[in-house]
């Protein structure tokens, strides 16, 4: 797969059911609702009557991967799934998720969300105490620190759990049990919700609860780990050494969830027309339109339009049925690229002064293609908002953004990117504006201040560079 570095992307989802009889159905349906977290692979794993698991993963789209006959295979009370896009480890079908292990003591299926940053330094330490990987996935990580543990299962993963750092959202099936944790930080989000059957749901984000039937309960707390078993959740901090704090990635409400998904009990597409109500009263321009670059700025756009009484329109369409394989080797065709991905409707934006509202600049070089377009379609200016502050540094926490040296936010002023860009004006949202718009919520702002919440081990080579 070709993948676009001028924007962001997310490394997957993950989805957990237990105590309903159409376990992997409920799965699928959470995953389908998930599919913006991931697009390379899918996969299931459900517990059976005999209390035996089985699986089905593969490379694509979740519509692509499972089909009536495989979810009908797939029976049992009890499942755990995931949606992937690689970052950490790579793709290939030997890194699809969820990985099922089969031990002495019986089968476990592991899914994690997010990026383990100590995960070379445990795996050496493991192969050299004769662990063999059949991945390059940080995610296996935890299966073998898991078998090698002893004592109770549940304390098992607990010790396990406090050898690694980073940012994580693991969901864990057992032949007798679920069990679901969340990182130390709170960087990557995981929800509960209670289904109609009396069973459980967890989930990456809340659309997929919705989309179940499943009724929000609660979020899981960073440092929680969870286990359901007969029917009962039992909950507890998984260390008592280390300290726990609520990091949730910024980028949860710019970019990557869905706008109907509420995260810490903020709604997105409010968090985000807040964001675009804030950048006009910080930064007002005169001009005849607000438009939005679809689809994850349209909530910004709309508050924008709302708070300066400048009408909202759909200057940009996209096309939602681009191959996800498109190869762009030259100039020429990458050019061509974005005109088939995004095209600029003349008949609005000709003649008149446009606001456009985008959530991110990563390289620049997909900013500077919209504007250009617009300005070819007949937009006399084009003043350039961006809902987020600017991105400076890579992040290392399971979101693929490109090396330091090719974000342009690090490389150059807001002037020169202005420049770069033929943007009649920029401005970016400042730190302390996206604090207010998600109402203090505590976020990682890394990519933005270089205020990493964990050590990088092997990766502060990378951010020396």
């Amino acid at each position: 797969m070709i993948k676009n570095h001028d924007e962001l992307h997310e490394e997957c989802g993950v989805v957990a059911i237990w105590g309903d009889d159409n376990a992997a159905q409920l799965t699928y349906y959470g995953l389908h609702s998930l599919q913006h977290r991931g697009q390379e692979a899918a996969g299931i794993v459900v517990r059976n009557k005999s209390r035996k698991l089985n699986i089905h993963k593969g490379e694509g789209l979740v519509s692509e991967v499972f089909n009536k006959e495989k979810i009908e295979k797939l029976s049992g009370n009890a499942a755990i799934g995931h949606v992937r896009y690689s970052t950490a480890g790579g793709g290939g079908i030997m890194n699809v998720q969820p990985f099922l292990f089969r031990t002495l003591d019986g089968m476990m299926g592991i899914a994690h969300n997010g990026n383990i940053v100590n995960a070379n330094l445990l795996k050496k330490e493991l192969e050299e105490n004769g662990s063999i990987f059949n991945s390059t996935s940080d995610t296996e990580v935890l299966g073998h620190l898991i078998k090698r543990e002893t004592g109770r299962f549940v304390d098992r993963i607990c010790k396990s759990l406090e050898k690694i750092d980073g940012a994580f959202a693991f969901v864990i099936l057992v032949e007798d049990a679920l069990y679901v944790a969340r990182d130390r930080y709170g960087l990557r989000p995981l929800s509960m919700g209670r289904l109609p059957s009396g069973g459980y749901m967890f989930s990456s984000e809340t659309c997929a609860l919705d989309i179940a039937g499943a009724e929000y309960v609660r979020d899981v707390e960073p440092g929680e780990i969870i286990r359901v078993k007969d029917g009962i959740i039992k909950s507890k901090k998984y260390t008592e050494t280390l300290p726990i704090c609520n990091k949730l990635c910024a980028m949860e409400y710019i970019y990557f969830s869905r706008p109907d998904s509420n995260l810490d009990g903020i709604n997105v597409h409010t968090a985000r027309k807040t964001c675009g109500k804030t950048l006009f009263e910080e930064a007002p321009v005169e001009a005849d339109l607000v438009i939005g670059v679809p689809d994850s700025s349209i909530s910004a756009a709309i508050g924008y339009s709302e708070a300066s009484g400048i009408p909202y329109e759909m200057g940009l369409i996209k096309n939602k049925y681009v191959g996800r394989t498109f190869i762009q080797p030259t100039q020429e065709m990458r050019e061509r690229g974005v005109r088939m991905k995004l095209s600029a409707v003349s008949s609005i934006v000709k003649g008149k002064r446009v606001i456009m509202i985008d959530d991110s600049i990563v390289r620049g070089t997909t900013s500077k293609r919209i504007v250009k377009l617009l300005k070819e379609a007949g937009a006399t200016e084009v003043h350039v908002r961006i809902a987020s502050p600017a991105i400076k540094f890579p992040c290392f926490y399971g979101v693929d953004t490109s090396t330091k040296d090719q974000l342009i936010g690090a490389q150059m002023s807001v002037e020169e990117i202005r420049d770069y860009i033929h943007a009649d004006t920029l401005r970016f949202m400042t730190e302390e504006e996206m604090k207010e718009a998600t109402h203090g919520v505590g976020l990682c702002l890394a990519c933005f201040n270089g205020e990493y919440c964990t050590k990088l081990f092997s990766y502060q080579e990378e951010l020396d560079k």
